[in-house]
């Protein structure tokens, strides 16, 4: 049994001004979360908006809580860190024989 949990993490960036800026702070959290976690994290939407970046992340496990919590931890994470603010987020398990 595989578990296959994907999240998606909205970020706020209302002091940006510049997409060198927002790159800066896509790119150490993305850095930092792979680092920590060893997980799959990639910026996936709104690319060309200065004040809001888009997240996705991927969870694979045996275990369905395994992931889940894997998740919840990587997103604390993110809040944790302190370099912008989580405006939305959701969180997606799917099971695979």
């Amino acid at each position: 049994m595989m578990f296959v949990g994907a999240g998606r993490v909205v970020l706020g960036l209302d002091d940006n001004h510049s997409l060198k800026g927002k790159r800066s702070v896509v790119k150490r959290v993305i850095q930092r979360c792979r680092n920590r976690f060893n997980v799959a994290v990639a910026e996936i939407d709104d690319n060309d908006i200065l004040n809001r970046a888009v997240l996705g992340l991927v969870v694979v496990g045996n275990d369905k809580q395994f992931v889940n919590s894997c998740l919840d931890k990587i997103i604390d994470f993110i809040e944790e860190l302190g370099q912008a603010p989580i405006l939305d987020c959701q969180v997606q398990i799917d099971q695979y024989a």
